[in-house]
């Protein structure tokens, strides 16, 4: 049996007296989007930071079997295992094209000894990266148009999709996103869902954190529900939303 691109066990995240993650479990597979959902200040973030060894933690995550205890964001990032911030996040003296070729850079870079045996590699290389970095934006709905812009000067919905295709571009197999609709609707949301659908499609492992709850419904395979730190719900949405723990801490009341 094939082992879940990502397993969370026992996940526990204190911040000094404060416990923000209290024994926390859950799984995503490829191919899959995982949903973790809770009020504000429930620990959903937090998840996040510990999963991507930025916080000091309790429990276990395995990432395709292998543990991922002492690994840094870093090599995390070399294996596969990525995010995006509720905040964008880019390289803002570069291009939107050159964020892209940044992202691409990290799987291919030569190494430096043949750089400078060989420049003529090296500058083949970097044409072959400019040219799959270019097709890898407008693959995603960034036209040509934007690719020399900066990235704060696209419109805010695309600078949410730039966010998830850096991310993705560089070998991703799972990716944690973190509120990838904060701020946009519209055409601009359904973008996003097309987008998420899409890498999902592709095999990607996604795990989604987001308050727009049209859009987790829409498109999670599975929900997470995490209230004061405790998961209260685990499931498929459909059974998720119906229970009396979530309507509780959404909506102060019991069914």
């Amino acid at each position: 049996m094939t082992a879940p691109a990502l397993v969370v066990e026992g996940l526990t995240v204190r911040y000094g007296s404060l416990t923000a993650l209290d024994d926390v479990s859950w799984t995503v597979d490829d191919g899959e989007i995982v949903g973790v959902i809770g009020p504000n200040g429930a620990g959903k973030s937090s998840s996040f930071a510990a999963i991507t060894n930025t916080v000091p933690h309790e429990g276990e995550c395995r990432l395709y079997g292998a543990s991922t205890a002492g690994m840094s964001t870093q090599a995390l990032a070399r294996r596969g295992l990525r995010r995006t911030f509720q905040q964008n996040s880019f390289f803002t003296g570069l291009t939107v094209l050159e964020n892209a070729m940044a992202s691409l850079q990290v799987e291919r870079a030569t190494r430096l000894l043949p750089g400078i045996v060989t420049p003529w590699r090296e500058s083949r290389a970097r044409a072959g990266i400019r040219r799959d970095a270019g097709a890898l934006l407008a693959e995603f709905g960034i036209a040509a148009r934007y690719h020399e812009l900066l990235p704060d000067d696209l419109p805010y919905g695309l600078q949410r999709v730039l966010s998830i295709v850096l991310a993705y571009g560089g070998g991703t197999r799972v990716l944690l996103v973190d509120e990838p609709a904060a701020g946009v609707g519209g055409d601009d949301m359904r973008n996003l869902a097309d987008l998420l659908g899409e890498l999902r499609g592709r095999g990607l492992a996604i795990v989604l954190i987001e308050h727009h709850m049209d859009l987790v419904m829409e498109i999670v395979d599975r929900l997470v529900v995490v209230d004061r730190g405790e998961r209260i719900a685990y499931g498929p949405p459909a059974d998720v939303q119906r229970q009396p723990a979530v309507l509780e801490a959404y909506l102060g009341r019991t069914a």
